[in-house]
């Protein structure tokens, strides 16, 4: 059985402090003795993973992948992960701190989140390939003038390289009907407030729209309404610190913003088919 902290726990993402970009290229041929290695946790910035050989096997919000290079895969910083397995494996892996990223990327990475690891063709594997040895390379040369400025820009073409690569697979912003555009503002809110807002209404205010009309975007666009998306994100949360973490279902609630947390069992009751603690008791090992 794994041992659960009480948290989940938050790497880092790089080993000397202050550092604001970090990015490395290692290689394995197996997964170590499980310990660390199986943990559940989240990163805490936007981090980016390019799978040069091999395979591995990983857990993403109770969705497993079984990825085989050439991939990419991108991991939102709320998003809790753990590796399950690999064979022979190179990676090279890096990540921003928030402060560099420029906010039109930040934006577009809201937009493309979740996204799902994704194969290379050789075209694709070789450009990222290519930019994210160049990065390396500026990263390395702590002593050269300007190395701050060379560092931010070069790893702001990389993510916007990325990016641009997993919206070409979503399609085009531009041919996103009017409906369509604010369901997916409307995803970006709540990705930052499902714990504090609860209301369609603060969503709809907060998109300078009515209440109504976000409900007919969000309802026409999806299949559901603005409240079923904020009570399923709120639901996510909660499955994901029930089953990673040590917490007691009122921690939980309170942190997700219901003082009342017997409310808040029926509500996880009536989305998932089954209570807060049957959740927690199936997903123990």
């Amino acid at each position: 059985m794994r041992k659960k902290s009480n948290r989940i726990p938050i790497n880092s993402f790089g080993n000397e402090p202050g550092e604001r970009i970090t990015i490395d290229r290692v290689s394995f041929k197996s997964l170590p003795p499980l310990g660390e290695w199986e943990q559940p946790e989240r990163h805490d910035r936007h981090s980016f993973f390019l799978l040069e050989k091999g395979s591995v096997s990983m857990e993403i919000d109770f969705q497993v992948y079984d990825i085989q290079a050439p991939a990419l895969i991108y991991m939102h910083p709320d998003q809790v992960h753990r590796i399950i397995g690999y064979q022979e494996v190179t990676v090279c892996a890096w990540a921003l701190d928030y402060d560099y990223l420029n906010n039109d990327l930040l934006k577009q990475l809201e937009d493309i989140s979740p996204a799902s690891p994704s194969p290379l063709n050789d075209d694709q594997f070789i450009l990222i390939s290519d930019t994210t040895s160049l990065l390396m390379k500026f990263w390395q040369r702590k002593n050269v003038p300007l190395y701050h400025l060379l560092l931010r820009e070069q790893g702001n073409a990389l993510i916007a390289l990325v990016v641009s690569f997993f919206l070409e697979k979503i399609g085009p912003n531009e041919h996103q009907s009017r409906q369509e555009q604010i369901t997916r503002s409307f995803r970006q809110q709540l990705a930052l407030s499902f714990a504090e807002k609860k209301r369609p209404a603060d969503y709809a205010e907060a998109l300078h729209i009515s209440m109504p009309y976000l409900n007919e975007c969000v309802k026409n666009t999806t299949g559901q309404p603005v409240s079923r998306h904020i009570q399923e994100r709120v639901i996510l949360e909660a499955k994901r610190q029930l089953y990673h973490s040590g917490q007691s279902l009122k921690e939980i609630a309170i942190a997700l913003g219901y003082d009342d947390y017997p409310y808040f069992s029926r509500l996880f009751t009536k989305i998932t088919g089954m209570s807060p603690i049957a959740f927690r008791q199936q997903n123990l090992d």
